[in-house]
């Protein structure tokens, strides 16, 4: 007897220490991607013409507790629906003993109502007769649903422990089209969650417990699919290892106790050790696949330079932690081949007036900067030179074949002393201290002397150069930049970028124009107030990728530039610019009155041939425009469409923009600073005509408008009509005029 109750006590033991809290499928994967998961189901949104049936397990096997867990599954699922009778149907039953219905796909339409109606569901309980449900809907059919002209998905959310079978009404059911989900609560047999999920089994089992992972890796399925689409181009759904994990009950020999073998009637009566076990629950694990979508983090693109680490902060957000050298500057003071095009002359003082420790000094400064600075796709060139009495250039700029073969003949750069020319340096540095190549035009980069001394000069300096020293890396990677870019933060500018998206330029060379556009982007504070920019992109037709007055931040701009659509197809740059005169740089379209405005175009050049004359009827019209044409371009089009101005950058390929940032930025500051029309383009709207008067306008109605641009219409009914004027436009084409306008500008704004 005391054995017997010793043994009990065992097995209550056991079965109270199984770790119930435990992740029942596990991803294998970083943190960091566990953490792009989780943020990515929080992005998904999904927008079809789909019905969606929800069927919750009620049973007494799963709990009040899990059902709620089921519940809360279900909501979140409908937190990335569009609901709403012509895209997403949403209804639920919930199944024990018996199907219930809770709602039909008909009866609501607003997410709202579906949610809330899920929250009220109460716990019914019973046998789990999964297989009884699913005959139901074999016979019955979607309630409420669309009759299969639309896909169909079912959620099924259950323990998996039916009393019935499953596999053959849940394959019948996938053969009408049926898309069936097999959504894990509490402990659930696995086995019957993958005989009741459509191929591949791996993307339609999931767990409801982990409600983020589990939305994710539905609407990774679905986006699969094709039935939904639900990720921006650049989220992508992968494979990732997982686990998925069993409770089970097992028996296992415990020892061996005293016992006795024979008759009570005879005896043949012994004493003998008998076996006995012990039960106890365990995990049992089984190896799977799971696909789950993620997203590019902010830290994805490593934007911290010079050692610095990236550290994300939300889902667009990132901070930089960087070393000693270059704490305080942006993104770690990143090389300077990502802010400008240059040539750079360090010119070291080696007279008497230095020191042999201060020489020593300069130089290693010299090497710290190149080191952090230069790299092979650089667009910055060094050259090194040393004076006293006279100039001796050890390293013309650009002529050396690495950073380690610069910093070599660094090493050889000799400490001479003798009297300290500074003035007779500086000129002679000019003369040939940047090589014999000469380059003219827009291809020749900005030159700039660095002068590194410690003593005073003995001759005139005055105006020739930097008088002070540069005694930190960041400062003179800021300094050397900011120097040569015109301070045009604070002017406004109505800027729409032009980007030849056809076939003949092809989706890597549009990558690279889109890579651009945000670079020049960074340049500019982009808010309703300095800044507006727009993006247009023709191929096979021309898109308004967003409008000036779509995105009032810099950030903005920068995650739709990276969306904006390749089109391919064949590319008309003159449809494009009278696409832009007509729907983009508008009043309606948020162009402010009395803002200089430009376009810059970057075209592979084929399609160009007719865009000269509507480029032109842009510049008519007030409006700047710029070329950038890329490769072997058509010359003869592009320069007639650069117009009078010459307004043509021409870059050897699509790699090499970026050196060519400067330029452009130059130009864009200089249109900024341009007086401009107040009339051009015309800030009248409904057909109204724009008068100059004193250094202002105003607006000329016409037609029954009034207002400061004639956007809104008299509602008076003896107000004369004027003759010519339009019809009388409809309610709704009256509240869209007088939305258009939506912050009218003060004349010179």
């Amino acid at each position: 007897m005391p054995s017997v109750l010793w043994l009990e006590a065992i097995c209550i033991f056991l079965f109270a220490g199984a770790p119930p809290s435990l992740p029942l499928q596990e991803v294998h994967v970083s943190k960091e991607t566990i953490e792009k998961i989780s943020a990515a189901s929080k992005m998904m949104w999904c927008s079809a013409a789909v019905d969606i049936l929800f069927l919750i397990d009620g049973s007494h096997s799963i709990g009040k507790g899990s059902f709620e867990r089921a519940k809360h599954f279900a909501i979140r699922v409908c937190d990335a629906l569009d609901i709403n009778p012509k895209k997403v149907r949403v209804g639920a039953l919930q199944f024990s003993s018996a199907p219930r219905l809770e709602f039909p796909l008909d009866s609501l339409s607003t997410q709202q109502e579906v949610k809330a109606k899920l929250k009220r569901m109460v716990f019914k309980g019973g046998r789990t007769e999964t297989g009884l449900v699913l005959k139901y809907l074999l016979h019955m059919g979607f309630p409420g649903g669309r009759n299969a002209s639309v896909p169909q998905v079912l959620i099924i959310v259950t323990d998996g422990r039916s009393q019935g079978h499953v596999a053959l009404p849940a394959k019948q059911l996938q053969e009408r089209g049926i898309t069936v989900f097999a959504v894990g609560v509490r402990f659930p047999r696995w086995e019957e969650l993958h005989a009741l999920a459509s191929e591949p089994r791996e993307q339609h089992v999931l767990m409801a417990e982990q409600v983020e992972d589990a939305t994710n890796g539905l609407f990774s399925t679905l986006s699969s699919s094709a039935i939904c689409t639900i990720a921006s181009p650049d989220c992508k759904v992968q494979p990732h290892p997982c686990e998925h994990k069993t409770l089970e009950t097992v028996r296992e020999l415990a020892g061996n106790a005293l016992c006795w073998r024979g008759s009570r009637g005879t005896d043949g009566v012994l004493a003998a050790l008998c076996p006995f076990s012990s039960w106890k629950r365990v995990f049992l694990t089984h190896p799977t696949t799971c696909y789950r979508t993620t997203c590019p983090g902010p830290c994805d693109s490593q934007p911290c330079q010079n050692g610095g680490t990236c550290v994300p902060e939300g889902l667009d957000r990132y901070r930089c932690l960087c070393t000693p050298a270059f704490r305080g500057e942006a993104n770690c003071a990143p090389a300077l081949s990502l802010e400008c095009r240059i040539d750079v002359l360090f010119l070291l003082d080696s007279s008497a007036g230095t020191t042999l420790e201060g020489f020593l000094r300069l130089k290693a400064f010299v090497k710290r900067f190149v080191q952090a600075s230069l790299n092979q796709d650089s667009g910055v060139r060094v050259g090194v030179a040393w004076y006293s009495r006279e100039l001796v250039v050890a390293v013309p700029v650009g002529e050396y074949q690495d950073v380690p073969h610069l910093v070599r003949s660094l090493d050889a750069v000799p400490f001479s002393g003798g009297a300290t020319l500074t003035g007779s340096a500086l000129r002679q540095a000019a003369e040939r201290g940047f090589g014999r190549a000469i380059r003219t035009g827009q291809d020749r980069p900005r030159r700039v002397v660095v002068l590194l001394t410690e003593s005073r000069s003995q001759d005139e300096v005055a105006g020739l150069a930097h008088n002070d020293l540069f005694n930190q890396v960041p400062e003179l990677q800021r300094k050397l930049c900011s120097q040569l870019r015109p301070d045009c933060q604070t002017q406004s500018l109505d800027l729409v970028f032009m980007l030849d998206a056809s076939a003949s330029v092809g989706p890597e060379n549009f990558a690279q124009m889109q890579s651009f556009v945000r670079s020049c982007t960074l340049q500019f504070d982009v808010n309703p107030d300095v800044t507006q920019i727009g993006l247009v992109v023709y191929g096979s037709q021309v898109q308004t990728a967003f409008g000036l007055d779509t995105h009032v931040t810099r950030a903005a701009v920068l995650r739709a530039t990276t969306q904006a659509p390749y089109l391919g197809g064949e590319g008309s740059a003159g449809t494009a610019f009278l696409h832009i005169y007509d729907k983009v740089m508008t009043v309606q379209r948020g162009a402010r009155p009395g803002v200089p405005k430009a376009v810059v175009v970057l075209t592979g050049g084929r399609g160009a041939e007719d865009a000269a004359v509507p480029a032109q009827k842009l510049r008519n019209n007030g409006v700047s425009v710029l070329v950038v044409g890329v490769g072997p371009v058509l010359r003869d089009a592009l320069r007639r469409l650069a117009g009078p101005r010459d307004s043509l950058i021409h870059v050897a390929a699509y790699a090499d923009l970026r050196y060519h940032q400067d330029t452009l930025i130059e130009w864009l500051c200089g249109e900024a600073k341009r007086l401009v029309n107040l009339c051009k383009p015309s800030p009248c709207m409904n057909e109204g005509t724009c008068v100059l008067r004193n250094g202002n306008y105003h607006c000329e109605c016409r037609g029954g408008w009034e207002g400061p641009h004639c956007e809104t219409r008299t509602l008076r009914g003896d107000t004369p009509t004027a003759r010519g004027s339009r019809r009388q436009p409809a309610a709704g084409e009256q509240q869209e005029s007088s939305q258009q306008l939506q912050r009218p500008e003060q004349p010179g704004h």
